[in-house]
């Protein structure tokens, strides 16, 4: 290694991966990454004062398992770096970094807690919450914060950590079926759009309004929270693999078993409901199909606003 650059040494020292040992001209490009990196993160965040070499180790820590031949220098141009940098500044312990966190991120909570419909009365003690689990190390435990892993931008990422402990604080609540199922009316095509299944929708208005909402009721909450964050609050897969501690394949999984669950849960209801022939039903549900499917999102929560950037 005595050869290597000592950032690219650095970082190679400390990813999950052993990758097969790079050119000497693309270990000289990885170190030049590394350091524009720590430069602009810097350049951002004046106050917080990190040496490189801690910060290129916390990125290299956070790069998920790969294989051993996969370019490097693209997984790391795709992370969210100078908020890792902050992240990492903040898992130290520095006090400017505690308050760069504060005003550019927990500062921005209650309002984004509000636009995505989480109740006033919760808000501050959230916020509060948020804070002492992301910066506050407990026994045995660093702060949250290290669990960030660049895969998305920071904000989004606390957002919904913060909407994850609303959601245990309301406890007992139900969510409203009712609701969800008067959302998806709302987002149906507009009548004349095809006169045939427009007839259809509104002959059988009630049931299908009865089928979607007792589908939804068959979700748990944890199903629920799930579709939410990827259709409403619009996380990848990818962003969302860290937060479950699975990988992204796993969530890509879950969310089309979840997604099955909704619609057969649909179809078989309808059809103990519905007195139509077997053509009829068939045309029927074909229609119900495309519009769970296009709609989703707008059952979930049709006016929310997507992630702003960290």
């Amino acid at each position: 290694m005595s050869q290597v650059p000592a950032l690219a040494a650095t970082f190679l020292s400390h990813t999950k991966t052993r990758f097969v040992s790079p050119s000497p001209e693309d270990l000289a490009a990885l170190d030049a990454l590394l350091s524009r990196a720590w430069e602009d993160a810097q350049a951002r965040w004046p106050a917080v004062s990190l040496p490189a070499a801690p910060f290129v180790a916390h990125v290299a820590e956070r790069l998920p398992p790969v294989s051993p031949t996969t370019p490097i220098a693209p997984l790391v141009s795709g992370l969210s770096l100078a908020e890792l940098y902050l992240a990492c500044a903040c898992l130290q312990g520095h006090s400017a970094a505690h308050e760069a966190f504060e005003r550019n991120y927990l500062a921005r909570l209650p309002e984004r807690l509000r636009s995505l419909r989480q109740p006033d009365a919760m808000i501050d003690e959230v916020r509060q919450r948020v804070g002492v689990k992301l910066l506050v190390a407990t026994a045995g435990h660093a702060p949250a914060i290290a669990d960030y892993t660049g895969r998305g931008g920071l904000l989004s990422w606390v957002v919904v950590i913060a909407s994850r402990i609303t959601h245990k604080l309301r406890g007992q609540e139900k969510p409203s079926t009712e609701d969800d199922a008067e959302e998806l009316f709302k987002a149906l095509p507009a009548q004349g759009l095809d006169p045939e299944l427009d007839v259809m929708k509104r002959r059988h208005h009630a049931a299908f309004r009865q089928a979607v909402r007792e589908a939804a009721a068959t979700l748990s909450a944890e199903d629920r929270h799930l579709l939410r964050l990827h259709f409403a609050d619009r996380l990848s897969t990818y962003e969302m693999a860290p937060l479950f501690r699975v990988n992204q394949s796993t969530i890509s999984r879950w969310l089309k078993r979840v997604q099955q669950q909704v619609y057969a849960e649909t179809r078989r209801r309808l059809q103990e409901q519905l007195g139509l022939s077997t053509e009829d039903f068939q045309s029927f549900i074909a229609f119900v199909d495309s519009q769970l499917d296009l709609t989703l999102s707008q059952l979930l929560d049709e006016k929310r606003e997507p992630p702003a950037e960290g």
